[in-house]
């Protein structure tokens, strides 16, 4: 399994932008699909954005669709996820999680992060 950690979080105004990393141990994550997911207080963790292994497919919740770019560097074992027109329903804990195998979180049993808090002010 590989280890993965977050970071990149922070606080930032409404309309502002963000870039999370998830850095990667482990020969394997290049054959790992991503996945990003958010969890905010009092509510379920969700699925926010995914990658596949190679980069070619990428996946959105319709929240974050047109906002929310996710990609991979295999070279790097790391994997981003830009965030733009940061909205305040988007402050969240973020996490990274590989491989991803689905949308929902409990069915994806592969390793997580710590997670990383982004607050977005308005």
């Amino acid at each position: 399994q590989v280890q993965l950690r977050e970071s990149g979080g922070g606080l930032v105004q409404a309309g502002g932008s963000l870039t999370l990393t998830c850095a990667a141990s482990g020969r394997t994550f290049r054959s790992y699909a991503v996945g990003w997911f958010r969890q905010a207080p009092g509510q379920e963790r969700e699925f926010v954005a995914a990658i596949t292994y190679s980069g070619e497919s990428t996946y959105y919740a319709d929240s974050v669709k047109g906002r929310f770019i996710c990609s991979k560097d295999n070279a790097k074992n790391m994997a981003y996820l830009q965030m733009t027109s940061l909205k305040p329903e988007d402050t969240a804990v973020y996490y990274c999680n590989a491989p991803w195998t689905g949308y929902t979180p409990r069915l994806n049993v592969g390793s997580w992060g710590q997670g990383t808090q982004v607050t977005v002010s308005s």
